[in-house]
């Protein structure tokens, strides 16, 4: 991601000179090392579990292709909503490093169980060498209570590590400078934890032995708490304001309080400001005619409690004319938001979709090494990767030029969107091309290379939906909810997986496209139907913005 998004990120992590502790004056660039130690460790541990969890429960457990993928993607889901609460808990009570401090050790344990259950015998089904998981022995009940503890444990403790760690790195510093040089060095190791993750683990895992597999993740998640633990003396831990959550609340419980009572707009009633002034409904100050049922949140009445007297008005009878807008900004941009869910839940289908059809490809790279099956998905983060800095320094200066206007968030996000169809039109017709091929060379599989073009093409449609996406959310959220601005993207990600199980079972339910052997199937099929929809969704996301009005109208440049 490059500096400019970054300096945007920048006010989320530093969250207003939030004050530090007493005593603390620390941080700086001493804490880098062991900040970066503990992401890179922590990164290529889950990322290598995450991206061949779908081969281990195949092959160690028998479970059946399609439903392997589900649960992959349940595991994905998880792993992108949890840190939402984890980032809303550090923001608002704990503080980032008690709760990166519980997600390290949390981690480590759900390692531990993984570890065990590919060391242990007794906590896997018997091996099954048929090619199909039919006639296979499936993993007993504790069996599975043992697995799927491990990957619970796996999504808790990435709840507490994975957004708070940048908030953390961004905290060690005061300057713009310095913070938005910390965020260009967090993406690298961050991405390039990724890339090891999903190409050297998944390698000793497939080509070595899974116990060894997890015994390197376990050992990196070992490494990463003792570097979070050795560098904590150098740390700044800025305290804690509360949680900015709790306006939100009181706005609902303020207006439905008052919903008997009617909103004049001829100037009859009075708003609270806050700091003991009002104004009324003709001032400047008065809030927006837009969702008007929460005015009345802050609306003066006869039953206010005390306003003007020696006491404060009741918070969630009476509220500000500010907490009612910021409420109406993060309602505002719902519309928008929901519009990106398509939008994961194609990449979601495709990442489990993809690996069943490496699985049955002709994997090798020259005579003696073969590509794994999970480490396929990393054509999508290259992409990313390389789309990003030749985005940022070739295309969108040149749109510049043409166009006399920068391209918007909302610009990036709608042509992410155009990318994303591409890729599944052209993941669409690779499966058609293996498909022939198979039928018309039977033993003679297709290169698994060819998944390589789907891959990049939605790899360079997340590099503009994903940036423009956090961009936007910044830019339109509210001061006081910023933390939850950087949250609203990764959280598109999480409905994404957990949707495209939901996809994947109605398709299973009402096609014969998915059945256990995708050879005897039509996964692209699938993938046409998903091009459909993501075009069908392109235009309710151009409703969306048509409709939208910015509440930040210095950076509202409309599509």
């Amino acid at each position: 991601m490059d500096s400019s998004t970054n300096s945007k990120l920048k006010p989320v992590v530093g969250q207003e000179e939030a004050q530090e502790k007493p005593g603390r004056e620390r941080g700086g660039w001493i804490t880098l090392p062991f900040i970066a130690a503990t992401m890179v460790g922590l990164g290529l541990a889950v990322n290598g579990t995450t991206s061949n969890l779908l081969v281990y429960l195949l092959k160690e457990y028998n479970v059946e292709s399609i439903d392997a993928a589900q649960i992959a993607n349940i595991a994905r889901g998880s792993l992108n909503l949890v840190p939402v609460a984890g980032a809303v808990l550090a923001d608002s009570y704990l503080g980032s490093f008690p709760v990166i401090l519980a997600g390290a050790v949390i981690n480590l344990l759900a390692f531990v169980l993984f570890t065990l259950t590919a060391a242990v015998p007794s906590l896997r089904p018997p091996h099954c060498t048929s090619p199909s998981t039919v006639g296979c022995q499936h993993g007993s009940p504790g069996q599975l209570v043992v697995l799927y503890a491990a990957i619970f444990l796996l999504a808790i403790g990435t709840g507490g590590t994975r957004f708070n760690i940048a908030t953390m790195g961004a905290d060690q510093f005061v300057s713009t400078r310095e913070q938005d040089t910390f965020f260009n060095w967090y993406f690298v190791f961050l991405y390039g934890s990724f890339i090891v993750g999903d190409t050297a683990i998944v390698y000793i895992q497939d080509g070595v032995s899974w116990a060894v597999g997890f015994g390197v993740c376990l050992a990196a998640s070992t490494f990463s708490l003792a570097m979070l633990l050795l560098g904590a003396r150098y740390y700044r831990m800025p305290a804690t304001k509360g949680s900015p959550y709790t306006d939100l609340a009181r706005v609902v419980v303020a207006a439905v309080r008052k919903a008997n009572i009617q909103v004049d707009t001829n100037g009859g009633v009075h708003y609270n400001v806050g700091d003991g002034v009002v104004v009324d409904s003709t001032s400047d100050g008065a809030p927006s005619k837009s969702l008007r049922f929460l005015n009345r949140a802050t609306m003066i009445t006869s039953a206010s409690d005390n306003f003007g007297g020696a006491s404060c008005p009741n918070a969630w009878r009476l509220c500000t004319v500010q907490q009612v807008e910021d409420l109406k900004s993060l309602l505002g941009v719902f519309p928008l938001w929901s519009s990106g869910i398509m939008v994961s839940v194609s990449i979601g289908v495709m990442i489990g979709m993809i690996i069943l059809q490496a699985l049955v490809m002709d994997r090798s790279l020259g005579p003696h090494f073969n590509i794994p099956a999970g480490a396929i998905s990393v054509c999508s983060l290259v992409a990313f990767i390389v789309a990003t800095p030749v985005l940022d320094h070739a295309v969108f200066p040149l749109w510049h030029r043409i166009t006399s206007t920068p391209a918007s968030p909302l610009q990036r996000v709608g042509l992410g969107h155009v990318v994303n169809v591409v890729g599944l039109v052209a993941a669409a017709l690779v499966e058609r091309r293996r498909l022939g091929s198979m039928r018309a060379h039977p033993g003679a599989p297709m290169s698994v290379l060819w998944l390589m073009l789907p891959l990049s093409i939605v790899g360079a449609g997340e590099a503009l939906h994903f940036p423009g996406n956090m961009a936007f959310y910044y830019l339109e959220f509210p001061k006081t909810l910023r933390s939850l601005a950087t949250a609203m993207a990764p959280l598109l990600i999480a409905m994404g997986f957990y949707l495209s199980t939901v996809f994947v079972d109605v398709v299973r339910w009402v096609t014969v496209w998915l059945p256990g052997n995708i050879d005897q199937g039509r996964l692209d099929n699938v993938y046409w139907t998903l091009a459909v929809a993501a075009t069908l969704n392109f235009g309710y996301f151009l409703v969306c913005v048509w409709r939208y009005k910015y509440h930040n109208r210095g950076t509202g440049v409309a599509m």
